[in-house]
């Protein structure tokens, strides 16, 4: 069998981290899964994955060529992409995660480079900051986009580059709707928005973990009247329900059609939060992560990016 294929099984172990989802991403049955495995770990001579009914980890082994893999078909996509990209037309694949609350922003990124590059196929996904910063540290996302803030405390290289100022709004139903879409409200204080039934992500997702601190710095303390993991939650539970919400602004600007809502900017205190990509600092990008971060320091990209992120509320 193939050396890469191999590997690539490897890393679809980890990132599933169960043998029949593996097997299935990997386009193969799971028997076929589990021998390529055997035979890796005879042509290493060592075991990889603990054995059991299910999947329980790799052994010690296994996590070092879980890691080789990562690099070597690293260097195998780059490779790839410098023999079939021409001058000024990168070809290959793009991988960047997001976290929920920037989806609109990064959507919106993968857009205008695929416009701008239409060899690159970007691939976006939806993921928590530690999931993100695991990613880039193991090489299975070429970007992340999220709070830079949280960097500081990792000790892996990261280059960073800033995107715009993420503000807050209260997000609430109006008396009647608005034929010119979304309403822009009077300022609110924090204090007084948490008198209100709120809906608000859950507990584990870091953009609650802002819109905490800046509750408790008001001297207020909430209980939800709702809780979810999911961000077009927040809007729909406002839209269709009894209960106001706080957005960032990125999300306020997607939902600006909508003209049954108002948006307040929060303040007392204004809270801001940089957002910005997020890549490995490596010495040899891949033409298409060249590309991407070429556009993420364009000033046309940095305004369009300014102009959905909820300035208006600034």
């Amino acid at each position: 069998m193939n050396l890469f294929t191999s590997l690539r099984y490897v890393v679809a172990l980890h990132e599933h981290k169960h043998f029949g989802r593996a097997a299935q991403a990997c386009h193969i049955s799971q028997p076929a899964l589990s021998n390529a495995l055997r035979t890796l770990e005879e042509e290493f001579g060592t075991a990889i994955v603990k054995r059991g009914r299910v999947f329980e980890g790799f052994t010690p082994e296994g996590e070092q060529i879980f890691q080789a893999a990562q690099r070597i078909l690293h260097e195998q996509e780059r490779l790839k992409q410098e023999l079939k990209s021409a001058e000024g037309s990168p070809q290959g694949t793009l991988r960047i995660g997001a976290v929920p609350s920037v989806m609109p922003i990064a959507a919106r990124f993968a857009a205008m480079l695929q416009a701008r590059h239409p060899g690159i196929l970007p691939i976006v996904r939806s993921m928590s900051s530690p999931d993100i910063e695991t990613g880039l540290e193991n090489l299975s996302l070429d970007m992340g986009l999220g709070y830079m803030e949280r960097l500081s405390r990792r000790r892996m290289p990261f280059q960073t580059l800033p995107q715009y100022t993420e503000h807050y709004f209260l997000l609430r139903r109006t008396a009647g709707p608005a034929q010119a879409g979304m309403q822009i409200g009077s300022a609110w204080n924090w204090a007084d928005a948490a008198r209100l039934p709120l809906c608000l992500l859950t507990p584990e997702m870091h953009n609650r973990s802002i819109v905490d601190a800046a509750l408790a710095e008001a001297g207020a303390q909430v209980v939800p009247a709702m809780e979810t993991d999911s961000v077009l939650a927040l809007a729909l539970s406002v839209l269709d329900g009894q209960v106001c919400s706080i957005l960032p602004g990125a999300l306020v600007g997607a939902i600006r059609g909508f003209g049954e809502l108002e948006a307040a900017p929060l303040v007392s205190p204004t809270v801001t939060t940089p957002i910005g990509f997020m890549v490995l600092d490596m010495s040899r990008p891949t033409r298409a992560l060249s590309a991407a971060l070429a556009l993420a320091q364009d000033p046309m990209w940095l305004r369009h990016a300014s102009a959905h992120s909820g300035l208006l509320g600034a």
